[in-house]
């Protein structure tokens, strides 16, 4: 025992007294951590969501048949069915494999005999567990590619489309990492006090990934160039002042590599502030059409939207951090994932299963929210225009080049929508 390196002596099994009184001090500061968190949380969805974003209340939807024509109703119906098929199959691959990996020991076994330091058993877990899960969903991913292009909501090649998979992989393998080396490395160094410092970890990274993706994220998808059209610019500027956001710079994204649908964001923080516009947007949207699309993206930032979301997700961060501590307290639950606690390299795969559940979980909640979000978006936009038929316009013009479904089932919108549905963000129209 004297001859054991500490790495050891941090995973260890808990045993005897020792062991109880850890398991208790963690799922005691876990349960600590989980209450604060949802008091935190609930003060801030009393506080920084806009319930009532509608004044007067939220109209009841437009009929589907006032807005499209039975072609463009059936021709979006039969995409979105395929469409869920499809991402809904990804989904369930996804937590299939998640599941397999962590939930056994299979994801213990992925470096064999195998005798690397701590860390470098971290990183190589997590591009393994992350990996097997990449190829397992990659036939249906080429599926929606060949799907999506059938339909015509892509041009972009097969080549391309790879390429996207892997930048996105390789995001996805970075930050996974870093993560799982912070809290790993932070229970071995503090196996008692480790729930609460991962908490304020993971409310640092999560603060931090909010301002690095506009720096670190968005250049790997998109190149940016200036726009070339005084007369807009000018009109997006007078827009930004109307709604009280310094906008930097306006930039042109070349979005049509990879779609063709239509979007604009604003990123940034503080006087750091761009506006982005898809060259998608320019191209199939008039000047009107395009102002309405930047004034709802305008009314996020002039919110602070981002920012809200991102103390939320402070908040959500602390309660999932707590109730890892009260999982990886219960004896069974390591036990069958073969791993001895959450000092334990092995344990990433469980870390990722546990994470996915944990995010399909909580997406009524997360959606719920952005579409209040996006509600007053929108509510901001009709009066910073003072245009609603150009709203409306553009909001079907995004609805067909999306082939978004008019009428989803109320389940699937209250689970994964994020956005309201075109029908009732057109009623806001009609209401003014």
């Amino acid at each position: 025992m004297a001859g054991r390196p500490p790495e050891d002596l941090a995973a260890a099994p808990d045993s005897g007294a020792v062991g109880a009184d850890r398991r208790l001090t963690d799922r005691t500061v876990g349960l600590a951590l989980v209450v604060a968190g949802l008091v935190l949380l609930a003060w801030l969805l009393a506080t920084v969501v806009p319930w009532h974003a509608v004044p007067g209340g939220r109209p009841r939807p437009v009929p589907v048949g006032d807005v499209f024509t039975a072609r463009e109703i059936d021709r979006a119906e039969a995409w979105a069915r395929l469409g869920r098929l499809i991402s809904w199959s990804s989904l369930a691959i996804s937590l299939a494999v998640a599941s397999w990996l962590g939930f056994t020991r299979r994801g213990t076994r992925l470096l064999g005999r195998a005798r690397l330091p701590w860390w470098a058993q971290v990183m190589a877990l997590t591009f393994l567990v992350t990996g097997i899960g990449q190829l397992a969903t990659l036939p249906v991913t080429v599926m929606s590619w060949q799907q999506r292009t059938r339909v015509g909501l892509t041009d972009q090649s097969l080549a391309g489309a790879l390429r996207d998979e892997v930048v996105g992989f390789t995001y996805t393998v970075v930050v996974s990492a870093v993560a799982l080396l912070a809290i790993i490395g932070i229970a071995r160094l503090l196996p008692r006090a480790w729930p609460a410092v991962v908490a304020v970890a993971g409310s640092v990274l999560v603060v931090a990934s909010s301002y690095l993706w506009p720096l670190l994220v968005e250049p790997a998808f998109n190149h940016f160039t200036p726009l070339h059209d005084p007369a807009l610019e000018r009109g997006i500027q007078q827009l930004a002042q109307r709604e009280g956001v310094h906008v930097d710079e306006v930039l042109v994204a070349d979005a049509s590599r990879r779609t063709t649908t239509l979007n604009a964001y604003v990123s940034g923080f503080g006087d750091s502030r761009r506006v982005v516009l898809y060259d998608t947007l320019l191209r199939d949207l008039d000047r009107r059409e395009v102002l309405t699309v930047v004034g709802h993206e305008l009314a996020h930032a002039h919110h602070r939207d981002v920012e809200a979301g991102t103390v939320l997700g402070v908040g959500g961060t602390v309660v999932g951090v707590g109730l890892l501590a009260l999982l990886l307290g219960a004896p069974g639950v390591r036990r069958r994932a073969g791993v001895t606690g959450i000092g334990d390299p092995r344990a990433v795969a469980l870390l990722l299963a546990l994470s996915a559940w944990g995010t399909l979980a909580t997406m009524p909640l997360q959606n719920g929210v952005s579409r209040q979000f996006e509600t007053r978006a929108d509510v901001d936009a009709l009066k910073a225009t003072g245009d609603p038929v150009a709203f409306v316009e553009m909001q079907r013009a995004l609805a067909l080049t999306s082939l978004a479904d008019p009428t989803p089932p109320a389940w699937s919108q209250w689970w994964f929508g994020s956005h309201p549905t075109v029908l009732q963000r057109i009623a806001l129209a009609a209401q003014r």
